[in-house]
């Protein structure tokens, strides 16, 4: 994938490990063109519903937190009632890193930002599990049960949010792999992070391909509606943490 190039550069703190940018040139091809046997970076694309990629991503320089330099686009990441993934009662649309980088040692930061709007918003009766690792050692929950925007460790809530239509959420995993712990940190639109919840003890792991992007709702055989999600900023870096949302220089 294609650099892209800017006037100016970039906050950089950390070492980025792994990112997921999308720049100019790239395309919802670029996905498509990805399988078993084609592993390209860097994302696999598999876990999705039985219609066409478009019909759950969509890429525009308008789904992007403005403050993000690091990306020319944002992705929109769907689900709806079609979104069952090999006949399960969840709807799932997630990306995973592709990659030969280790994402599971040492402590790394792992970068994203995401936003939801009026149109398609997310329903707050179904559970949704967002930007999570197969074990779920931490990761995202919005509705069921809880109201709020919340972010779990070893499955218990240590921060929590209104979920506002059209707020931009900036967020970084803290993963200590060696440690076993993992921190937040969180912002809204173009605000620098803050640290929101020092490390906590969790069952830090993953194989590195396991970093779920995008959302799991439990419908348990509801017709869930049609929903909109926005993703940028979607890096692992290592050593100090970038609190810019602007991004690093890559």
């Amino acid at each position: 994938m294609k650099s892209v190039l800017f006037l100016a550069p970039l906050a950089q703190a950390g070492t980025v490990v792994w990112n997921g940018f999308f720049d100019a040139s790239y395309t919802l091809d670029t996905l498509d063109t990805w399988s078993w046997s084609n592993q390209i970076e860097p994302y696999q694309w598999y876990i999705h519903g039985s219609g066409a990629t478009s019909k759950y991503l969509e890429l525009s320089e308008d789904f992007k937190n403005p403050a993000d330099e690091a990306d020319a686009k944002g992705i929109r990441i769907s689900i709806d009632s079609t979104s069952s993934w090999n006949g399960q009662t969840m709807m799932r649309s997630e990306l995973i890193p592709q990659t030969s980088e280790d994402l599971g040692s040492g402590k790394l930061f792992y970068h994203f930002s995401l936003q939801t709007k009026e149109e398609n918003a997310p329903d707050a009766s179904l559970e949704h599990q967002i930007a999570f690792f197969e074990s779920h050692f931490t990761e995202l929950k919005f509705g069921g049960s809880q109201s709020a925007l919340n972010w779990m460790a070893n499955s218990q809530s240590h921060w929590s949010a209104p979920l506002t239509p059209g707020t931009w959420y900036n967020f970084a995993y803290e993963i200590d792999f060696s440690a076993q712990t993992v921190g937040l940190w969180a912002s809204n639109g173009s605000e620098p992070l803050t640290q929101a919840v020092a490390p906590v003890s969790a069952s830090t792991q993953t194989n590195s391909q396991d970093w779920h992007i995008g959302e799991l709702r439990l419908d348990n055989g509801q017709a869930g509606p049609a929903e909109d999600w926005f993703w940028s900023g979607i890096y692992v870096e290592s050593g100090e943490i970038t609190k810019d949302v602007a991004g690093p220089s890559v």
